[in-house]
Parts: structure tokens; sequence; C-alpha cells
């Protein structure tokens, strides 16, 4: 059952932090910090107004167009800000309920799976603009995520009389195994090729996927992205858009995966088992 009054806060909640991802996606193309100066008009450099920054109905109420310029706005901000919100409605709703059941862990739990969605956002954003996946988000989500796996072991601090005892980190071995495993195919892959089919950013987000989803979660993940990349890379040369020379962003397609992953890998992998046992 969806919460209706709770789910729909959490969406608007997602609007915003979707229009806030806007922002850093901009400074880190132009290289500047997020952490100072108001946002502007990317055109005409005019110091936006509140009114102009309220996610998606901003740009509905402006059709498109600067305030103060005229120019087209991207359609990547209200898109951005839906995605956003979307994929917190969705983590709320299929992977933890904390208004039933409010516990410490389970609120962590939440906030680290929508700082990952973020970062995937930033990533799908920017390698399909760009063909780049930047260091300044994939490390420090790789760095999160590690700590949150340790977390997670430690029951995050509240396990009272826990022993520090190799042991205890049994749990450890399945997202560094799978880490290590996404992460040296994608290396070798990255050998083979010359860099020509993936590149070292692919190589790192492969890491991160791991991580997040260890096994068997991870080949799932990496299945439907090698399968939706060669559809969609098959679709753009029969429509000629691309050739067989032509470079494909891949991270979109990991991170879509990933996000697959985290919301129905056990149905789907459930399901494929059924059919041979």
């Amino acid at each position: 059952m969806v919460d209706v009054f709770p789910s729909l806060l959490i969406f608007l909640f997602g609007l915003i932090i979707g229009s806030f991802l806007n922002c850093l996606i901009y400074r880190l193309e132009v290289g500047q910090s997020f952490l100072t100066g108001r946002s502007y008009c990317e055109k005409c450099k005019h110091i936006l107004a509140w009114r102009d920054l309220i996610p998606v109905v901003s740009f509905l109420a402006l059709k498109g167009k600067c305030r103060y310029c005229q120019k087209k706005i991207s359609w990547q901000y209200p898109l951005v800000e839906i995605a956003t919100g979307a994929l917190f409605f969705l983590i709320f709703n299929l992977k933890f309920k904390i208004f039933n059941q409010f516990l410490i862990l389970n609120f962590l739990n939440l906030i680290y799976y929508w700082a990952i969605a973020c970062f995937f956002i930033i990533i799908f954003v920017y390698d399909l603009k760009h063909y780049i996946i930047p260091d300044k988000v994939v490390y420090p989500a790789i760095a999160i995520s590690v700590f949150y796996q340790l977390f997670r072991i430690l029951n995050l601090g509240f396990v009272s009389g826990f022993e520090f005892r190799a042991s205890n980190f049994g749990p450890l071995i399945n997202p560094l195994a799978s880490a290590l495993f996404a992460l040296t195919l994608f290396f070798l892959i990255f050998l083979l090729s010359g860099g020509r089919w993936l590149g070292l950013g692919d190589v790192k987000l492969a890491f991160l996927m791991g991580l997040i989803l260890g096994f068997p979660n991870i080949l799932l993940a990496l299945f439907l992205a090698f399968v939706f990349g060669a559809i969609i890379g098959v679709g753009l040369i029969v429509c000629g858009k691309k050739n067989l020379k032509s470079e494909v962003p891949f991270a979109p397609f990991l991170v879509a995966s990933t996000l697959v992953a985290i919301f129905w890998a056990e149905k789907a992998i459930n399901w494929y088992l059924n059919l041979f046992f």
C-alpha cells in the first residue's frame, strides 16, 4: 500500500532535491563551486528570483523560456526534478516504510539510498551530455557505499557488546567480491578494446554497482546494461543517428540497470530460476 500523504511529501521533497542536482550538474560543467553564489540563467547570466526556481512549476509557467532573455530552458531541468521525485517516491514505498515503523536503522538506510539515487542522476545526465563520469561524483559515492556497508555490519553502532572480530565482518565479503568482480570484468574490457568500448569512468562505476548490489544482483544489473545498451545502440545505427565507430555513453545504461536491480532484482531472479527449477 502507498501512504498517500507521506509519499506526496517525499515526491515534493525529491523535486526540490532534483532542482539542487541540476545546479550541481551545471556547476560541475563550468567548474564552479556549488557552495557559493546564487542560481542564474545559463544564457544571459541574470540572477534568478525565487519564483524562477520552483521545481517544474516555474518551467511550465515560463513555457520553457527564461523570464529575462526569453532563451529556451533545457528540458533537462524539469526531467531531472521529476526523475528525482519519482526515485525518492519509489525508494520510500518499495524499499522502506519509515512512517510505518520508524527505526533509526531504517531511516539511515533510506538516506543512503536517496543519496545513491542523487549520485546516479548526476552520473546519468553528465555522461549523457559529455561522455564523462566525473571523479568528483563517483569517488564520494564509492566512499559512502563502503562506509554504509561497514555501518550496516555494525548495525550503525546500536548493537550492545559488539566485538571487533574478523568473523563479524563476513557480510562484507559479498559486496566487496561483487565490486571487485565488476571492476575486473570492466577493466579487462577496457584493456582489450583499448578504451573504445568503455572508459575508466565505467570501470569505477561498475565497482560502485557491485558495492551497492552485491551478488547475485550485480549479475542482473550488468546483463540488463549490456542488453539495453546493445538494443539502443543498434537502434541508433538503424536510424542513422550513429555508426559503428560512434561513441555511445554507457553510464546511463549502467545507472538504469542498477536502479532496476535495487527495486526488482529479487523478483526477477526468482522468476528466472523458477523457469528451470
